[in-house]
């Protein structure tokens, strides 16, 4: 009797790495920050599940995916949401990879200031990214912007800010993206921007990690309860700048539509 085949490769992955931000002005504030993600290619969240012992899709686990923290939190389809936001976009929308770059719940938390989607295309370029907000008052913006040329790394893309994030940042600013997709490491670089320049920026530099049971076991041994320790970061944080004299921003309501788009020109 033959031994049974290895499993095949998987496009999802561990990500570990660092999370800094750097506050400019009014005041400096800076905040270093280790975390790990995980990068589900959304078509392979169920063979997860079926082969991980301790993660999981929809259940408690010691990591867990829950479809309904994304998208518009229903639950449907996340394939099928982010579909229809590339097709609102003009964009190829049928049949490519969506790799989603987030952190998973741990022990059934979960919080994620930031989730990015990777869209490719049938052949398997990226065409566009998607970047999926959420604040602490419990709401949710995203921006979807295609990518001209994926070739030139790292990919550049900018947005006006129109969604409140933090309590000690103006609305009016421009996000500017600098992005080198996962590969066998992960990039982003957002800087908040006025009228003046830069206010301030946030970066995010990961390695790729094979995405098995012992893996998990280490980073949740080497970060445990990430995500409340996220959650506890940014209060902690918002405390410290708060004690600086930064002073609290007038929160407006949500975009009345939940994504930014940028429709492609071609």
């Amino acid at each position: 009797m033959s031994d049974p085949a290895p499993p095949r490769p998987t496009a999802s992955a561990l990500y570990d790495g660092t999370v800094v931000h750097h506050r400019l002005k009014p005041r400096v504030h800076r905040l270093s920050y280790r975390i790990f993600q995980l990068l589900f290619d959304l078509d392979e969240i169920d063979a997860l599940d079926a082969r991980l012992s301790l993660f999981s899709r929809n259940r408690f686990n010691l990591f867990s995916f829950r479809d309904a923290d994304y998208g518009d939190r229903s639950g449907a389809s996340l394939r099928g949401q982010v579909e229809g936001h590339l097709a609102a976009a003009g964009l190829e929308a049928q049949g490519g990879a969506i790799h989603l770059l987030t952190m998973p719940r741990v022990l059934g938390y979960g919080f994620n200031p930031l989730s990015v989607y990777f869209c490719h295309r049938r052949d398997g370029t990226l065409h566009a990214i998607l970047y999926e907000v959420s604040n602490t008052f419990g709401e949710r913006h995203s921006y979807l912007i295609p990518v001209d040329d994926p070739d030139m790394l790292p990919i550049r893309q900018s947005t006006e800010k129109c969604f409140y994030v933090s309590p000690f940042m103006d609305m009016a600013l421009t996000y500017a993206f600098r992005v080198v997709p996962p590969a066998d490491r992960v990039g982003i670089a957002i800087a908040a921007r006025d009228e003046a320049g830069t206010v301030l920026t946030a970066t995010l530099s990961s390695r790729r990690r094979k995405l098995d049971d012992r893996a998990l076991l280490r980073a949740f041994v080497a970060i445990p309860l990430l995500t409340l320790k996220v959650i506890v970061g940014i209060h902690w944080e918002a405390l410290k700048i708060a004690l600086k004299g930064i002073h609290l921003r007038h929160r407006p309501a949500p975009p009345n539509q939940p994504v930014t788009i940028y429709r492609s020109e071609s």
